[in-house]
């Protein structure tokens, strides 16, 4: 007889189901990968690479430009802090000598001086024996003086005025009153001798207040290029008009130069 050959009916169903199967699992595998040592129904997913939108990057530039960078100190700073003990408050003859030294500006720079005081609303004036700013120009109101602010020639500083004149100014206030030049019983520009007050306001003196909302002092005594003894007369007559009473903290400085502490204690 010859061979039988055995038909196994179904086979090709079989075949069908075992096909979806490997289908269903490998979509589990892209959903889902289980990998040892991750908790129980945590998976890694596999996440197609894909380029980040311009509008993200755009987001992503600016963050980063938002962030400040530290600003590094030069080396001709570094080198002139070294010249200066941070623990130590410096006397005045002292101090004013490495204000000198430790400036390393090409220009010639201003003596600062910056306070912390014990309130705010401490300000003042202060006579400087060796003024080098800029000296105001006063004028002391007349017809005159009239005629110029109708053509826009505001050619002063400080503007002084008898109450008699007074109304004639009024009009012109909304232009002298922006540029702080309309006369005011309060800062004394009013005055029956205006002659006599000019020569008050013609001192060689430098403003000084508090900032609006801290007790900081910030202001200037001279110019480095001044003799030693010019910057330790101004300093003096300064810290006498703030009164060190009121002064809590002070150090000195060039405009460009590190801050030198200063001690007050002896003077």
């Amino acid at each position: 007889m010859g061979k039988k050959r055995i038909a196994i009916i179904g086979e090709g169903e079989d075949q069908k189901e075992k096909n979806k199967e490997k289908h269903k699992k490998s979509l589990k595998e892209e959903k889902g990968i289980r990998v040892p040592g991750l908790k129980g129904g945590e998976r890694v997913v596999a996440v197609s690479a894909e380029p980040i939108p311009a509008e993200e990057e755009e987001k992503e530039k600016q963050e980063k430009k938002a962030i400040p960078k530290k600003k590094l100190k030069g080396k001709k700073y570094l080198a002139a802090k070294m010249k200066i003990d941070p623990q130590k408050f410096y006397p005045i003859p002292e101090a004013v000598r490495l204000l000198k030294e430790t400036s390393f500006s090409r220009f010639d720079g201003s003596a600062e001086i910056h306070l912390v005081v014990k309130k705010i609303g401490i300000q003042g004036e202060a006579v400087l024996p060796h003024f080098k700013g800029k000296r105001k120009k006063i004028e002391i109101a007349s017809q005159e003086t009239l005629k110029k602010i109708e053509e826009g020639k505001i050619d002063f500083d400080i503007l002084l005025s008898t109450p008699s004149f007074m109304p004639n100014l009024l009009k012109y206030a909304k232009i002298l009153g922006p540029k702080g030049l309309l006369p005011n019983p309060k800062n004394g520009t009013i005055s029956d001798n205006p002659e006599e007050t000019a020569k008050k306001f013609q001192k060689d003196s430098i403003p000084f207040k508090t900032e609006k909302n801290a007790p900081l002092i910030h202001s200037v005594f001279g110019k480095v290029s001044q003799g030693e003894k010019e910057l330790e007369e101004n300093l003096k007559a300064l810290l006498k008009a703030v009164e060190t009473k009121n002064i809590v903290k002070a150090t000195i400085k060039a405009t460009m130069g590190p801050a030198i502490k200063l001690d007050i204690s002896t003077f």
